[in-house]
């Protein structure tokens, strides 16, 4: 008998157990918060992401664009063009931002594209050939050439190595607008 008034006891005890959820809420939410957290700063991190992605194509049509619209550019108006640049990459570091302007010949024969000049941080040799999408092999025609990348390390990498991180790079193409070509050293277009 007395094994049975234990029995009784304990199964009392666990039908009390049952119906007491008092500290269920507690339990939930010490099992939640942690996922809660982390997909918090996933979403910061991916939105800060697409925000710099996007400012590396603004800097691209930017640096084309201003480019595009003088006839003869120099060393100073090129420093100027990458500076406005950089700032529009604000309020991200500038830092890690590598940007290339260059002049395109499209040979009127073989419709390839020749670099005339460029200037920037991955420059490219007189007479480079080029690959440029076939819309825009016109032959006889200039093209300026703009082109963007940027490291970017989510603020939160402390766990990663800090050399690593996602190159989101972009391109611009801009026929210029002042005359046939922009000259850069130069007096006259050259066609190399």
């Amino acid at each position: 008998m007395p094994s049975s008034i234990w029995l009784l006891r304990l199964r009392r005890h666990v039908a009390a157990l049952r119906r007491n959820n008092s500290g269920l809420a507690a339990v939930e939410f010490a099992m939640i918060i942690p996922l809660m957290a982390m997909m918090l700063v996933g979403t910061n991190e991916f939105s800060a992401g697409v925000a710099v992605d996007r400012k590396v194509t603004i800097m691209a049509r930017t640096l084309s664009d201003l480019t595009s619209q003088n006839t003869d550019v120099t060393d100073d108006k090129l420093t100027n063009f990458f500076n406005a640049g950089k700032v529009i990459m604000t309020p991200y570091s500038s830092t890690p931002v590598q940007s290339t302007i260059t002049e395109l010949y499209i040979n009127p024969d073989s419709l390839t594209a020749r670099v005339q000049w460029s200037k920037g941080t991955e420059a490219h040799a007189a007479g480079d050939v080029i690959e440029i999408p076939a819309a825009l092999k016109v032959g006889g025609t200039y093209l300026i050439y703009t082109e963007v990348k940027y490291k970017y390390v989510p603020s939160v990498a402390w766990f990663i190595d800090k050399t690593s991180g996602i190159t989101l790079s972009d391109v611009s193409y801009t026929r210029p607008r002042q005359g046939l070509c922009v000259m850069y050293k130069t007096s006259e277009c050259t066609k190399s």
